[in-house]
């Protein structure tokens, strides 16, 4: 058999600057989408997005700038990139409605990072659940109660209920509700509370704790307790208040009335006993 040097040198000249021009531009486009992919990480880390989303979303970009340069590279040899566009849109459809739940939580998990209603560490309420923010993911929240449970919440539930961030802020005040019986003196309970105040070092002195007759109850006078304090400080001022009023109201015989009725009986004239 022979060879036709001369169809070969033909073929040659004419595929060699389209095989060549598609390496270039595969090496070439994959530096590019390299380097824009850790340009935009490090853009998001330093703009303080959570830590998950920003390799998340730097591989997201590579990968999709990556695909954009095989098919232009793929155009070079003469293939029908639309032909290509049109199988890849029609399975693409297929797929977001198989699962359009889950990219909604997905949605839903990038606006969480982006526009950051809570942080890793925040403890947040939400659809019925309360507990500190241990990962956000990009499908789900995950969250550690108080009891050291576990919850996970998809992200589309998050974005779409109401949502407490109990931690957002630095300062807050811890809102406590003190009865005392109607025999008491209020003035006397209000000093006793000031001073249960005035002792614990959790509280913020610097501001003034708010001590009001609130309610006159069916059974008891109550009083208003509203301390400032640091948001992490919460639970200690709490504690700390019930169980020293309870102590230093025992102390001053003032008391801490509980619900109670009182039953009348009545029995006809001559039938009682």
């Amino acid at each position: 058999m022979e060879f036709d040097f001369e169809k070969i040198l033909d073929m040659v000249y004419l595929y060699a600057p389209k095989v060549l021009g598609a390496i270039l531009t595969l090496l070439i486009g994959f530096w590019i989408a390299g380097i824009f992919a850790g340009k935009i990480k490090k853009s998001l880390t330093k703009s303080n997005v959570d830590k998950s989303l920003a390799p998340f979303l730097s591989s997201l970009i590579g990968i999709s700038l990556r695909l954009l340069v095989i098919l232009s590279a793929a155009s070079m040899f003469g293939f029908n990139v639309t032909s290509f566009i049109a199988i890849f849109s029609a399975l693409a459809f297929a797929i977001g409605l198989a699962l359009q739940g889950n990219l909604g939580h997905m949605a839903a998990g990038i606006l969480i990072l982006f526009f950051r209603p809570f942080k890793v560490g925040d403890f947040i309420v939400t659809n019925g659940y309360s507990g500190t923010v241990r990962e956000i993911q990009i499908f789900n929240t995950i969250l550690t109660t108080l009891d050291n449970r576990v919850i996970i919440i998809p992200n589309g539930a998050i974005s779409s209920n109401p949502l407490e961030n109990l931690t957002s802020n630095p300062e807050r005040k811890v809102p406590m509700t003190f009865g005392i019986s109607y025999e008491a003196d209020i003035d006397k309970a209000r000093s006793i509370i000031e001073k249960v105040a005035a002792n614990c070092e959790f509280i913020d002195h610097s501001q003034p704790v708010d001590i009001l007759v609130s309610e006159l109850g069916d059974s008891s006078v109550n009083f208003a307790v509203r301390p400032w304090c640091k948001t992490e400080d919460y639970w200690n001022v709490h504690f700390f208040m019930q169980e020293h009023i309870k102590k230093s109201f025992d102390a001053a015989n003032i008391g801490i009335p509980f619900p109670q009725r009182d039953v009348h009986h009545y029995y006809p004239e001559g039938k009682a006993s």
